[in-house]
């Protein structure tokens, strides 16, 4: 029997929440340093699971089922493969850090706020782990508590308006995806199949393109909202607003990518013929969100608010690269969802260290900051330029290979898309400007220090990041390779005629005489 590697990196920072809770709250540093503590062994298991995860293999690795709920054909069923692995170490290593950069900020409940950090993790590493159905409904709705609980305890002034927005949004996407699960289990028994929320026996469901349709759009909503997708994405500023900074960093960090990936993890490989027939619509709704989100985000009063709406344009671009149906778009929509985890988390993170400092988040309550607080400027700039693509650091690549996959989707897609790049460094090099240039004109800005050591230490790895990826990519392209080829394969042959796929991986010589889903093949 090998070791439970994902259960166990899945469910340390759950079992630590619950050790946490019998720890005295009085001892504030020893419950800091424990939830720091656990976050770092779990990062550091993910990790080695990395490591060892086998690149050449498009199937699911260190796989674990047992049943769970069997009367319904409920288990327990987890395995990671090359679309989900990126995003599975990008949680655990966001993780920490932000509850690093709350370490100061958070004054009141701190033993509640480091349980709930601990408890989202959980949650957020299941969701990208699950293939039984059921089992990714339970973590997908379980990440809803902790932030619902940590934007409405620790938010800002409209943080009640934010967590009720933010709730009936997700929750109302939520419903609608469980109808569809609960219809795929049917479907399944009318087919003769046993019962079960098996992610792979729903594969092998004969579904008319009418029955593909409806159910896509049910999943469609939920993870939509998630991205969030324009127009649903109206949630998204004010609950980032509201959030505290640890908020911030998981949500656009993580939590929006939870959207992307069940676009690729379900509706593609589930409903492909559905997916080929809306890929035109949802390019269109990506195109707009790209080009919307650069718009509202240039006028923007607010920094925190600015980069909320930056990300509705970056995560546009993602849904773009996604939908372009060829491995070029697919792998730089994974990529660009770990490159914006790493500069927007990194963006957030900014904004609240000098909002600790400050408490005002106005562009124009600032000016001058270069002079005061060198060190914090140069660290912004790195971030923004990572932010705004530019060559050598971690958006080029995979904006550039959206844009690839774009162009041989569709032209006039690539074109309107590469115009909201060019937005996104108007809207983030005008806000450098203002914050960072000229006379400091407001006397508090004159005794703000520079950046403390920890953190320092909190951003120098994410910009280390942003440089290896920017300056090697393969390093985080090979793991996807393999898996995306084969994706792009079953969507087309399932789909008839299919997207419009690449025959040659970026990365791996073809790979078709391998079967499309291989379970249980650990390294």
């Amino acid at each position: 029997m090998t070791w439970p590697f994902l259960s166990t990196v899945v469910f340390l920072p759950l079992l630590g929440a619950i050790v946490l809770l019998v720890l005295p709250r009085r001892r504030e540093a020893l419950m800091w340093g424990w939830t720091l503590g656990v976050m770092l062994v779990t990062f550091a298991v993910s990790v080695v699971l990395y490591a060892a995860f086998d690149s050449s293999l498009p199937g699911m690795q260190f796989s674990e089922q047992a049943d769970w709920i069997g009367g319904l054909g409920i288990t327990y069923h987890v395995g990671i493969d090359g679309i989900s692995l990126p995003l599975f170490v990008l949680t655990t290593l966001l993780s920490p850090i932000a509850l690093l950069g709350a370490w100061q900020s958070i004054a009141t409940k701190m033993k509640e706020f480091a349980v709930l950090m601990l408890v989202l993790e959980t949650s957020m590493l299941g969701a990208f782990v699950a293939l039984d159905l059921f089992l990714f409904f339970i973590f997908w709705e379980a990440m809803l508590i902790p932030m619902y609980l940590m934007i409405g305890m620790w938010g800002g002034e409209n943080r009640l308006y934010a967590t009720v927005k933010f709730i009936l949004y997700t929750m109302a996407g939520s419903a609608l995806m469980l109808v569809a699960i609960l219809a795929l289990h049917v479907l399944h028994l009318q087919q003769g199949g046993a019962r079960s929320f098996d992610l792979f026996d729903f594969f092998a469901l004969d579904l008319s393109l009418q029955q593909q349709k409806l159910l896509f759009m049910a999943f469609f909503l939920s993870f939509a909202i998630k991205v969030p997708l324009f127009p649903f994405h109206t949630w998204l500023p004010d609950a980032h607003t509201e959030a505290p900074t640890a908020g911030s960093v998981i949500l656009a960090g993580v939590l929006l990518k939870m959207g992307g990936y069940g676009f690729i993890r379900f509706c593609l490989p589930l409903f492909p013929a559905a997916a080929t027939a809306f890929a035109p619509l949802i390019s269109v709704l990506a195109v707009i969100g790209i080009l919307y989100g650069a718009l509202v985000a240039m006028v923007q009063p607010d920094i925190k608010r600015l980069v909320a709406y930056s990300s509705v344009s970056h995560l546009g671009l993602v849904m773009l690269g996604i939908f372009a149906g060829n491995l070029a778009g697919l792998q730089g929509g994974i990529l660009q969802m770990v490159n914006h985890g790493l500069t927007t988390g990194a963006l957030f993170l900014l904004v609240g260290m000098i909002y600790d400092r400050r408490h005002t988040r106005l562009i124009a309550d600032y000016g001058g900051l270069w002079r005061q607080m060198p060190v914090f400027a140069v660290f912004f700039l790195v971030v923004m330029f990572a932010s705004i693509g530019l060559p050598g650091l971690n958006g080029f690549v995979g904006e550039f290979l959206i844009l690839l996959g774009a162009f041989e989707f569709n032209r006039g897609f690539a074109v309107v898309a590469a115009l909201g790049m060019i937005l996104s460094a108007v809207y983030m090099l005008w806000m450098y400007q203002r914050v960072m240039y000229g006379e400091v004109t407001h006397e508090a800005n004159r005794s703000l220090r520079d950046l403390s050591a920890r953190e320092i230490t909190l951003l120098a790895p994410l910009v280390l990041l942003m440089f290896w990826i920017g300056i090697y990519p393969s390093t985080f392209l090979r793991p996807t390779d393999a898996a995306s080829t084969h994706l792009l394969e079953q969507v087309r042959r399932g789909s008839g005629q299919g997207l419009v796929a690449s025959d040659q991986p970026l990365l791996l010589p073809a790979t078709s005489d391998r079967p499309l889903v291989s379970e249980g093949q650990t390294p």
